[in-house]
């Protein structure tokens, strides 16, 4: 990893349907955006960085299926399902998923440098505190895996382990 990727952010709202959180990232990438689009809203970035997509269909409405490569207890990672509810080539692909709720992440070039790019991303989820912060720390770590794959070092799923998940995890719950 190039840089540390700062710590996210979150608000919690009380509605009808349970508790909504919004994480809340803003990753500086030092990559042109178009390359960070590739990796967020393409069948060949995602999977270097945070899951397959074994459905993307790169338009509003369209389908999308991920599948998290990094296994869980049974070997199996989570496979999600949804919609594309927001499509602006280049600049904001978020993708509306079972569990995961919405994801979005909206590109624009650095403020000082067009060779590098803003990522600002929220995850929109209905659920508890515990899974608030697991996806605090979960999105981090995905987060240092997308500067790595940027920088030509994709993931390897086959050597995953929670143990940077639980120590992300730790530091968000200390820093309530």
């Amino acid at each position: 990893m190039t840089e540390a990727i700062p710590h996210g952010t979150s608000e919690t709202r009380d509605g009808e349907d349970g508790t909504t959180h919004l994480l809340h990232f803003v990753v500086h990438l030092p990559h042109p955006v178009v390359r960070v689009w590739a990796a967020v809203a393409t069948p060949e970035g995602l999977p270097q960085w945070l899951a397959a997509a074994d459905l993307l269909e790169p338009h509003l409405g369209g389908g999308v299926t991920l599948r998290w490569l990094n296994a869980g207890a049974e070997g199996e990672g989570t496979v999600v399902s949804g919609q594309v509810t927001a499509w602006d080539m280049e600049t904001v692909a978020e993708y509306t998923v079972e569990r995961h709720g919405r994801i979005r992440f909206h590109m624009e070039p650095a403020p000082a440098d067009s060779l590098a790019a803003v990522l600002r991303f929220t995850n929109e989820f209905t659920g508890s505190d515990e899974r608030r912060l697991d996806g605090l720390a979960g999105w981090h770590q995905h987060f240092e895996y997308l500067e790595d794959a940027l920088d030509g070092r994709p993931a390897d799923w086959s050597s995953w382990t929670p143990d940077r998940f639980r120590q992300l995890r730790d530091e968000y719950v200390s820093r309530q």
